[in-house]
Order: structure tokens, then sequence, then C-alpha cells
């Protein structure tokens, strides 16, 4: 029998509108379908992926978030910048967790966390 192992984590959000959701990511954040369906959807990234599930109640997606992990935090922050899904006020900030990271709000209100490990940063 072989090893259990754990291989991916893959976030599943909860969103309001499958079709606004794929838009945003796609447009906004450069991401690709990766699925897509009238209740559950998926994009991708540099191999890394987010999915969606349809739901009717606006006060999980307002309740919800995921991180992704990433090099060059601020790389990304000065491109949703530029595509107008963060403001100057939300630049990616140092952490006492030893990460630099910024959110990113989709349409229905789920928080995307952009973080980046600050290096030789050591828990005290």
């Amino acid at each position: 029998m072989p090893e259990a192992r754990l291989l991916l984590t893959i976030p599943v959000l909860p969103v309001l509108s499958i079709e606004k959701t794929l838009a945003f990511f796609e447009s906004k954040l450069g991401f690709r379908r990766h699925i897509d369906s009238d209740d559950y959807a998926g994009v991708e990234l540099d191999g890394l992926q987010i999915h969606f599930w349809l739901c009717t109640d606006a006060s999980l997606p307002g309740n919800s978030s995921c991180r992704l992990n990433v090099s060059g935090v601020d790389a990304f922050y000065v491109r949703f910048l530029a595509a107008g899904v963060v403001k100057e006020s939300d630049a990616p900030e140092e952490k006492p967790w030893g990460f630099r990271e910024f959110a990113v709000v989709d349409p229905s209100g789920n928080l995307v966390w952009f973080a980046e490990e600050i290096p030789g940063w050591v828990d005290e």
C-alpha cells in the first residue's frame, strides 16, 4: 500500500457570481480560467489554483479569505494598483509574523492576501 501524503492545498472561496469572479481574477489579477461551470469554477496562476463555489448568502464571502505566499509581493501590489484593484493606502506592510503582505477584495467580498516571507525574519 502506498504511503499517504498531502500533495496540494487549493482554497475554495464562496462567491455570489461565478462569471464576475472569473472576469475579475482574469482581467484584474492576471489568472487564467482553469475550471468553469455554473456553480463551481477555478483559476490558476504560476501553478497556484483558487477555486470558487456559488453561494447565495452574502455573509459568507464577506467573512472568507485565502492567503497566497508569493515572491515579489511589491511587484504584485504595483500591478494591482495599476489595474485599480488596490489603493496606495493598501500597500504591503511588514507584519509581526514575518511576512510583508497586502490584500485584494474580490467582487463578492473575499479577501485574497498576497504575502512574502521577510528574508532573515526570526520569531523571538
